[in-house]
């Protein structure tokens, strides 16, 4: 009798910043979700794909996600390489990666992003997934933090870039913008949004945003009543 399949599996990639070879974990496609948070976090039964979405190569120290890790323009790429060289990072992510490692190639892979000048949109998905691997860490904080940075840069893409961010259309943008300005406090602003989504005639064409929409629309409602009743009792 043949054994489970192994979530993982490894594959040789080449840098393209310093050309080196390196085996790089990749995670197949069938796994069981448990579940998935309001602002898409999606938790799975065996593994956190999280930890394995950077792609870190440990001759120059490179980082970014797997879905972008050769998408750099030969310029940029230069000036990564430049920098690069005078770091002499000597580390290496073999294996299996616990969370705190994830947690580091995250930041890594924005640094590297941001000196290349990446899109907002990558900037701002990063941010997103460094958020849920500290939500799951249970780090309040740091997640509050990491969801504000996603936010920022969500706004910057939603004026300089298409409305098709990512797998993202509009609507679906004005929702996830909607559950990060919620989750970080901006409860007029989240509102306003949910509230432009419901009203939208498109947005019966987006039946589980509409209907995530709505469920947030009606959880800020009771949020605004509980703190009125909290000022209340404080006079």
């Amino acid at each position: 009798m043949s054994g489970a399949i192994e979530p993982t599996y490894i594959v040789e990639k080449g840098c393209p910043i310093c050309g080196g070879v390196f085996p790089a974990t990749k995670v197949r496609s069938k796994l069981r979700m448990v579940r998935q948070d309001t602002d898409f976090n999606t938790i799975y039964e065996q593994i956190n794909p999280l930890y394995y979405s950077i792609w870190f190569c440990p001759h120059c120290g490179y980082a970014a996600p797997e879905s972008n890790f050769s998408d750099i323009p030969d310029k940029m790429a230069a000036v990564l390489r430049n920098f690069l060289k005078k770091c002499q990072i000597n580390i290496d992510f073999p294996g299996v990666r616990s969370r705190e490692q994830a947690i580091l190639l995250y930041k890594l892979a924005i640094f590297n992003s941001d000196l290349i000048e990446a899109k907002n949109s990558r900037l701002a998905g990063l941010y997103l997934r460094l958020a849920w691997l500290y939500r799951e860490a249970a780090d309040e904080a740091m997640e509050i933090m990491s969801l504000a940075k996603a936010l920022e840069y969500y706004e910057k893409a939603s004026f300089k870039e298409s409305f098709h961010i990512g797998n993202m259309n509009e609507i679906t943008m004005d929702y996830l913008m909607g559950q990060l300005q919620f989750r970080t406090g901006k409860l007029e602003q989240a509102a306003a949004n949910f509230s432009r989504i419901i009203a939208n005639p498109q947005a019966k064409s987006e039946k589980r945003i509409s209907e995530l929409a709505r469920d947030a629309w009606s959880e800020i409602k009771a949020k605004r009543k509980e703190l009125e009743n909290e000022t209340a009792k404080g006079n």
